[in-house]
């Protein structure tokens, strides 16, 4: 399968890069630091996280908050900027998720030159940020248009903290998904960063689809990683690998990646790979 070709590994673990609020964010500046202390934090987040072993990682605007469904062009600007301050650190293979909009993390990969992207590709969805619609098929003619034929596409088929309008079962939406579009990976969620995803709804997604890549997106911790990756393909990691595994403290500021939770989490994954 490609993402174990890409990822060097069976069961890869791609680990969430978590960016501090940018220009344009509510939030930005309101700790005293402006773009080059969001840096210099992904810097360092970058540092733990390859030194802790995981296998690729996805740079995301996470401290956009409330999340844009068409971006102000300085957010994927400065995402760009960032990722350029990173690539000569760069030592796993890296994705973009522009969140919520489909549109600019197309374009910011292309920008970029991202091995792939992690997104809301598809479906209509209802939330605390409104209605919205995406149209995959004004995306897959951009993708094709900026010639990014290699870009991997991980779609999100039930979106953290939002509710699908489309009431067929998950792995029915999956199977025509991939019927229209063909996403290289499928990325299943809970209902918000950090929840445990049901590993019963992981497994009927990889049963009924499994020529694709079946990635469980929320939720893993140690003792949970096992379990899931019997049933999928990879693994996204973001919020536990952070200090306290927390995704932000009490000042709301962006928490740091703690080293050893990353060393601790991809010991027990070294252990499942051992023995499959």
């Amino acid at each position: 399968m490609w993402i174990n070709e890409m990822f060097g590994t069976k069961k890869p673990i791609i680990a969430m890069l978590h960016l501090d609020p940018l220009p344009g964010d509510p939030r930005f500046g309101h700790d005293g630091g402006g773009l080059s202390d969001a840096v210099e934090h992904a810097k360092r987040d970058l540092d733990a996280l390859q030194e802790g072993g995981v296998d690729g990682v996805i740079v995301s605007n996470e401290f956009s908050l409330p999340y844009q469904r068409h971006m102000d062009f300085v957010t994927p600007a400065s995402m760009a900027y960032i990722v350029g301050q990173l690539k000569s650190q760069l030592s796993v293979p890296f994705g973009v998720d522009a969140i919520s909009d489909g549109l600019a993390c197309i374009e910011l990969a292309a920008a970029c030159e991202a091995n792939f992207v992690r997104g809301t590709f598809s479906g209509v969805y209802v939330g605390d940020g409104g209605l919205y619609n995406n149209d995959f098929s004004m995306l897959m003619r951009r993708k094709a248009a900026l010639h990014l034929d290699d870009l991997k596409m991980l779609y999100f088929i039930n979106p953290e903290s939002d509710r699908n309008l489309d009431t067929r079962e998950l792995s029915e939406i999956a199977s025509s998904t991939i019927f229209k579009v063909h996403p290289d990976g499928l990325c299943v969620s809970a209902t918000a960063a950090g929840s445990d995803v049901n590993t019963g709804l992981i497994a009927s997604v990889k049963k009924k689809n499994p020529e694709v890549a079946v990635l469980v997106n929320t939720g893993c911790r140690p003792d949970t990683i096992r379990e899931k990756l019997s049933v999928c393909d990879a693994a996204v990691v973001g919020t536990y690998f952070k200090e306290g595994g927390l995704l932000e403290d009490e000042n709301l500021n962006n928490v740091r990646v703690d080293v050893n939770r990353v060393r601790e989490f991809m010991k027990v994954v070294r252990d499942v790979r051992s023995e499959m």
